[in-house]
């Protein structure tokens, strides 16, 4: 074992595989800052360079694009106000309210922090506790995953904003626009007027650029006809808005472990990913934090929970994949597609045979996460530059690139328009105070909480009681209603301060 151990560590202590990683990390945090691009597609595309790659030079280099991608997402989200990638979604509501605040690089810092502590977090459980938590993993059949949406969806309440109310229907116009295009089960059409386009329902991607993204550039836009020479976004000039204190820092380590231990459990389940785990570790932080009502208005404490909760995934995802040979994301499935090129089949004998290379493999995992530190701060600098850049020029620059990264999506010319509608869907939300980070919670959760749902429906015959004749559903219906009990509460004793 110990020979095979360091057998692996020469494989990728070489500088062709160091090489490949840094070159990976800083392709995926350039890719993951421009919105409508993402990891998997800058993956995707490189997938065939691999085959003329040694695998302990690609795969790593592969991985080291998808770990930088996702906390490249949240330069744009904190700065722009612009998701970069759809996981990103949660780090803007406080990143971007602290930028706007003059302390947008401390949420950088954060959020890199943040980032690279669940992934490594992450790492160590996939290395040790691999087979273990597979095997948990196929436990999880429909009704199970049911349940945990169901207890995902609480997140809605718990973000709401000012109006209980008005953050519920957010949810529930939501979870109505997810249900436009084919019926999961029957694939029988469903609210698409006889467009073609729709027939596949609204591209995630194009809905929450517009929803998240252009919405904030039509109200910046707005403003800017009164202060049009003022930066975008504004510079403190007190150092301190700069840097995270120990006291800070201290302060996001419980959000931090946390988010690194709801993504891991999540990135262990095929199918879930990155955005339900970043809503959820957000939901939580906030339910647990002395300050709740900060949340949404600028806490450091909710850009930490964001980004542990969304980049402790990445390991976890690898845990179906490297164990039982079952890809965990869409980033999982086209690495097994370059274990294939190389010859590697993963599932229980890949440690077996190929035991050299795994161990390299987890060492790629490890620099991965050095190089996403070192490479991610060092990019600061130049990402902290767009907070000098006037408004005239900014605005209309940010407003192109939602709209390029929306066709880059599908290549469709119909996302932009998507984009387009649900940008000025997203204005009048914020204008008459409905939450579209509401809206967009239930409009990633839908699919997959209807398909598990009626998936279940079939199995039990119709018998709604298939949730609670079975441990892990109960659970997960258990802690749905606790945790919207502990919102209800949360929510009040705000209401009695205020």
């Amino acid at each position: 074992m110990w020979e095979e151990i360091f057998q692996g560590l020469n494989l990728i202590l070489g500088w062709q595989s160091i090489l490949g990683i840094a070159f990976g990390v800083t392709l995926g945090i350039t890719v993951g800052a421009i919105p409508g691009l993402t990891g998997n597609m800058a993956v995707a595309i490189l997938l065939p360079i691999t085959f003329y790659i040694p695998p302990w030079v690609s795969i790593p280099m592969l991985v080291g694009i998808h770990k930088g991608s996702i906390y490249g997402g949240s330069i744009s989200a904190i700065l722009l106000g612009v998701p970069g990638t759809p996981a990103a979604a949660a780090t803007m509501m406080d990143g971007f309210a602290l930028a706007k605040q003059g302390k947008g690089k401390k949420a950088l810092k954060i959020a890199l922090y943040a980032s690279v502590m669940a992934d490594t977090l992450s790492d160590l459980v996939l290395i040790f506790v691999c087979v273990p938590l597979a095997s948990v993993a196929l436990k999880f059949g429909p009704p199970e995953y049911t349940a945990l949406i169901l207890f995902a969806l609480t997140i809605v309440a718990a973000i709401s904003g000012d109006s209980l109310i008005k953050g519920l229907a957010s949810g529930a116009l939501g979870l109505l626009v997810a249900t436009v295009g084919l019926d999961p089960i029957m694939a029988n059409p469903r609210f698409d007027f006889g467009l073609v386009e729709l027939s596949t329902g609204f591209s995630l991607v194009p809905v929450i650029i517009g929803v998240l993204a252009l919405s904030q550039m039509l109200v910046q836009a707005e403003s800017s006809f009164r202060k049009s020479s003022e930066s975008f976004l504004p510079d403190s000039g007190n150092p301190d808005d700069s840097n995270i204190s120990r006291a800070e820092f201290r302060g996001c380590l419980r959000s931090i472990f946390r988010g690194a231990a709801i993504g891991t459990a999540i990135g262990a389940l095929p199918g879930i990913g990155t955005s339900p785990s970043a809503f959820l570790s957000y939901s939580q932080a906030r339910k647990g934090s002395k300050n709740p009502e900060m949340f949404g208005k600028g806490a450091l404490e909710g850009v930490a929970a964001a980004e542990a909760g969304n980049n402790a995934v990445l390991g976890a995802n690898l845990i179906p994949l490297l164990s039982l040979g079952i890809p965990g994301d869409v980033n999982a499935a086209i690495l097994l597609g370059a274990f294939v090129i190389h010859g590697m089949t993963p599932g229980p004998m890949l440690i077996k045979e190929h035991s050299p290379f795994i161990y390299a493999l987890f060492g790629g995992l490890l620099l991965a996460n050095i190089a996403n530190i070192i490479i991610g701060y060092q990019l600061l600098r130049v990402a902290t530059l767009i907070t000098r850049i006037s408004r005239s020029i900014l605005i209309p620059t940010v407003l192109i690139l939602c709209l390029t990264g929306s066709y880059l999506f599908n290549k469709s010319l119909f996302d932009i328009w998507v984009t387009l509608g649900f940008g000025i869907v997203g204005y009048f939300m914020i204008k008459i105070g409905f939450s579209p980070v509401a809206f967009v919670i239930a409009f990633i959760l839908e699919p997959l909480f209807e398909l598990s749902f009626r998936q279940s429906m079939l199995i039990s015959h119709g018998d709604i009681y298939v949730f609670f004749t079975r441990p892990l559903s109960v659970t997960f219906i258990i802690l749905a209603i606790v945790a919207a009990l502990g919102i209800i509460r949360q929510r009040r004793r705000i209401l009695q301060k205020e």
